[in-house]
């Protein structure tokens, strides 16, 4: 399992020994082992449930791949003495194939235990775990059979910049950096752990201090602080596209809520009683608000914004066709010891939309055949549709519509399905395939970044390929089953 390059290098790659004592190897360097797979799903488990943790509380899943490489070089490197930058890349390939069910898994599936505590539709928690589990996989193996066959054209021809791939490929090539990394990184994880003992010591499972209420402000500006580590440790990874997360809750609460107050109805703002009584609103209660305007506002942003993506994106799924086009019809030269084989790719497309077609059908009971395959097939084409377009939005921006694009899956096999949002088996069925569809795209974008840092270190695509698909199917068994 090494790469079939002979090369000749001097260092003490793999063989324990010092730099004052060089070694001089001769064959080749040590790529896809099973020391880097090993590695790797295990880096990717611990990654995985630790995002997927903070995507829970959070709303939002950040990249794995960075926390990959950083982990997988300081053991590689600095516990087991191995320097190849290559193997350290299937190290980090596989990891974060692994990690990416954290943040598709993340945007589905907790909808249901959600919808649950509805009246009406307590049992769509009762979904059959083994075939979300397949599901997950098998959208999984679409995402990657469709974007593989991109790969020429998005890095090689276009070089879409893909900065995540660039940073991880950075981490790879310095010398030392990865070790140093991982020593802060294990550092900031002691550091989080401490504080959140003591949160938890002193202030209790219920640690929000209401400080609005503590200095006799108005209930409406909602203002209640928990000290969160993990928050503000998101906060340095995603940077300023982090900001509007915060702004969105300050601008309900700090400009509608007063607004509202001011000039709704006495519904919402509450009234005064002509014996001078105070009958409290909506506005006056914060968590109600949250829940019967704010969140569907919010949802209904995220789904306009979404469908007005998808509109500002239609020239990039022009692009992306041509680039298919223009991908299949490199089949000769290098390319045959570059790729995976495309037959194998459009036969790994053919078998996953079969099965999709079985896992709808059989994932409710009232569901007719005719229907089941018209969801798994549409299901099908947004996978390639929606997989293109944030393969492509990751190459050029490091930003990915992963939720809007899960969300209008959901949206369109809910009216595919036509039992209504009422109907428990219609949820059931819609979410299960639109987990897969969000699994899908997903690794599709994760796969052309690790791609990119590829190319950039001089790893063997095929090899890269052969790695993610070694890693996507424990992502969905690890977290799906915690």
């Amino acid at each position: 399992m090494t790469t079939n390059n002979p090369c000749e290098s001097t260092g003490t790659e793999g063989t324990g020994g010092s730099s004052d004592s060089p070694v001089i190897r001769r064959g080749p360097y040590p790529e896809f082992t099973w020391t880097a797979v090993f590695i790797g799903w295990a880096i990717g488990a611990l990654i995985a449930v630790s995002i997927g943790y903070a995507a829970l509380i959070l709303g939002f899943a950040i990249e794995g791949s960075e926390l990959a490489a950083i982990l997988g070089w300081g053991l590689l490197r600095g516990v087991m003495r191995r320097t190849s930058i290559v193997e350290n890349n299937i190290n980090q390939t596989i990891a974060s194939a692994v990690n990416g069910a954290s943040s598709g898994i993340m945007f589905s599936v907790p909808a249901l235990f959600i919808l649950s505590r509805t009246q009406g539709l307590e049992s769509v928690a009762d979904f059959n775990v083994p075939l979300m589990i397949l599901a997950c996989i098998t959208g999984s193996v679409l995402g990657l059979a469709f974007v593989i066959p991109l790969r020429k054209q998005m890095i090689d021809f276009d070089r879409l910049a893909y900065p995540g791939g660039i940073a991880v490929a950075s981490i790879l090539k310095s010398p030392g950096a990865g070790v140093r990394k991982a020593v802060l990184l294990l550092g900031g994880a002691l550091f989080s752990g401490f504080v959140h003992l003591l949160v938890l010591t002193f202030m209790g499972e219920d640690g929000d201090w209401h400080a609005g209420e503590a200095f006799g402000l108005p209930a409406l500006l909602n203002i209640s602080l928990y000290l969160s580590v993990m928050t503000i440790g998101v906060g340095f990874l995603s940077g300023k596209g982090g900001f509007w997360f915060g702004a969105g809750g300050f601008i309900c609460y700090f400009l509608l809520s007063p607004l509202l107050s001011g000039f709704a109805g006495p519904e919402i703002a509450g009234v005064v009683t002509p014996e001078g009584g105070v009958v409290e609103g909506l506005v006056d209660q914060p968590s109600q608000m949250r829940n019967g305007i704010y969140k569907p506002l919010g949802i209904g942003m995220l789904v306009g914004a979404a469908i007005g993506g998808i509109v500002a994106a239609f020239p990039l799924i022009l692009s992306a066709m041509k680039s298919m086009h223009s991908a299949s019809k490199q089949v000769g030269g290098d390319i045959k010891n570059d790729e995976m084989p495309i037959r194998l790719l459009y036969g790994a497309i053919g078998l996953g939309a079969l099965m999709m077609i079985w896992i709808a059908y059989t994932s409710v009971d009232n569901l007719s055949l005719g229907r089941a395959a018209a969801m798994a097939l549409l299901g099908t084409l947004w996978v390639w549709i929606a997989g293109v377009i944030v393969a492509e939005c990751v190459g050029r921006t490091n930003w990915s519509p992963l939720s809007g694009m899960t969300l209008i899956a959901v949206t369109i096999l809910i009216l595919i399905a036509k039992g209504g949002v009422d109907n428990p088996e219609t949820i059931v069925c819609s979410m299960l395939m639109g987990a897969a569809i969000c699994l899908a795209i997903s690794q599709a974008s994760d796969m052309m970044l690790d791609l990119k840092s590829g190319y950039l270190v001089g790893a063997i695509p095929r090899r890269q390929q052969l790695a993610q698909f070694a890693g996507v199917w424990l992502g969905p068994v690890i977290v799906i089953g915690l």
